[in-house]
């Protein structure tokens, strides 16, 4: 599998991993390792608490993650 981001700009990268989110694959210039506990898929969701909290980083894309941080701002505010 190829890089998506490395792609749209003409390159030809192996990704080095899968978002967890779009499952595009991306380089390992194009990912971020971010811990993300819970993780909501519109009627599906897993939220998990306590002790069942795996702390792990997962791997996300840039557009996910901007998306994410985005999400994450409006909650708090």
């Amino acid at each position: 599998m190829k890089c998506y981001d490395c792609a749209k700009m003409g390159k030809d990268t192996d990704s080095a991993g899968i978002c967890i989110i779009c499952g595009r694959g991306v380089c390992s210039e194009h990912l971020i390792r971010e811990e993300i506990p819970i993780i909501g898929f519109k009627e599906y969701s897993v939220h998990l608490e306590g002790k069942d909290i795996e702390h792990i980083d997962r791997i996300v894309c840039k557009s996910c993650h901007e998306a994410l941080v985005e999400n994450v701002c409006e909650v708090r505010t």
